[in-house]
């Protein structure tokens, strides 16, 4: 399988490398562009404003061209956070997306898009301090009204970035719990 894995407003991060290797060695090819030009940051703070410096439509733009020369075979979009929320904007703009992996975000759903059964899974903290319940339960039911094929896993008292071994949201179980599971849908597509 082909899987574009794109960061988090931390930036493109040891724990990063960290889960594309644990997808290589799961045996999927995996892209992972750097959309911040190198830099990374170290607060919450810092990468937010790393990612608003940038701009989030030229950080779309970024992951929508790292996507094109894989796009044409069938890609799986996954990513963290931020790169979640750019990996859904980007698979719902292509037809042939294979899937979509998100961990610890999502974005809004554009009401023009139809997925057709588009398998999306997506994991979080519960309670996440970026993914209000309100919000997430307007997310599921507008993805289920596009066609997509919806599963949510929860993470109760998960840091917001519980998969990142370098940061204090760090959750052991969690993430493992997650990888599991994301490596088994993996396998589905």
């Amino acid at each position: 399988m082909n899987i574009l894995l794109l960061h988090s407003t931390y930036g493109l991060r040891p724990a990063v490398h960290a889960a594309a290797d644990r997808l290589r060695a799961a045996g999927h090819e995996v892209r992972v562009p750097d959309l911040f030009d190198g830099q990374t940051a170290e607060s919450t703070e810092e990468g937010r404003a790393l990612m608003e410096g940038i701009g989030r439509d030229e950080l779309l733009r970024r992951a929508a061209l790292a996507a094109a020369p894989l796009s044409e075979a069938g890609l799986v979009y996954a990513g963290f956070s931020l790169g979640a929320a750019l990996a859904q904007d980007v698979a719902l703009a292509d037809e042939k997306a294979r899937g979509l992996l998100l961990l610890h975000g999502t974005s809004d759903v554009p009401g023009a898009v139809a997925p057709e059964d588009l398998p999306v899974q997506l994991h979080l903290a519960e309670p996440d301090p970026f993914e209000s319940e309100d919000w997430l339960n307007a997310w599921y039911l507008r993805m289920l009204r596009a066609g997509a094929d919806v599963e949510v896993h929860r993470y109760p008292g998960a840091g917001h970035l519980f998969t990142d071994q370098g940061l204090d949201d760090w959750d052991e179980e969690a993430a493992e719990r997650t990888w599991r599971v994301a490596l088994g849908f993996l396998d589905t597509l």
